[in-house]
């Protein structure tokens, strides 16, 4: 049997444009949620770095905190 070969047609602009502002719009909702849980390891770990000090351990990578300062 020979199969039925389905044009395939192209999106239109609109169609196109659609997609793309839906990537977009989801995409920046996702760097938000990302840079909030990155706000939440870096206050976990300024925690646990603030404890050990006071429990007078050193740790001798820089905290998370001066990480921002020195970039």
């Amino acid at each position: 049997m020979a199969e039925k070969k389905i044009a395939e047609k192209e999106p239109s602009n609109d169609e196109q444009v659609g997609f793309h502002k839906g990537a977009i719009s989801t995409l920046l909702k996702e760097r938000e949620e990302f840079v909030k849980v990155v706000g939440i390891v870096d206050a976990l770990l300024k925690a646990h770095f603030d404890a050990l000090k006071k429990l007078g351990v050193e740790i001798s990578t820089v905290p998370p905190a001066e990480h921002k300062k020195k970039a």
